[in-house]
């Protein structure tokens, strides 16, 4: 979801109007309808002036990087918006007596896609594929590969 899109639906879901978003921050209700359609893209500073006024984090209006564990969350809390997921605590198989926290999407194609994803994570970890092999098979997904 793009920058424009989490703007407007935290706007509408405090129930505040273009114009009262654009007077708690200094600018006009025709700037605030621009980064809703995505046609100007607010800088970190102005983003940091939504969030204030829209009262919620930085995070859930910005795009994620995926590289801050935030991030990776607010990702996850926008799948589970359009795939209803469950979350289930797991015993990891590995090292006795850990546990986590494993992510159920409700939709089958992309458990199909998990599924694949996960038979070539066990196909790198015993050794049958190479890490080269492994990342030339993510850089082609969906794939040219004949055997998966």
């Amino acid at each position: 979801m793009a920058i424009g899109e989490r703007i407007k639906r935290i706007r509408t879901f405090r129930k505040m109007t273009q114009s009262q978003l654009g007077e708690a921050v200094g600018l006009s209700d025709v700037r605030i309808r621009q980064y809703e359609l995505g046609n100007r893209t607010p800088k970190s500073d102005m983003i940091q002036q939504m969030a204030d006024a829209l009262d919620c984090s930085y995070r859930s209006i910005d795009e994620p990087t995926l590289y801050a564990a935030e991030d990776v969350m607010f990702t996850l809390f926008e799948l589970d918006e359009h795939y209803n997921m469950s979350l289930y605590e797991v015993a990891d198989k590995k090292k006795k007596g850990e546990k986590h926290i494993c992510i159920g999407f409700n939709y089958s194609l992309l458990d199909d896609f998990l599924s694949e994803w996960m038979k070539k994570k066990e196909e790198l970890a015993s050794g049958k594929i190479t890490q080269e092999e492994y990342f030339e098979w993510k850089i082609q997904w969906p794939h040219k590969d004949k055997n998966s």
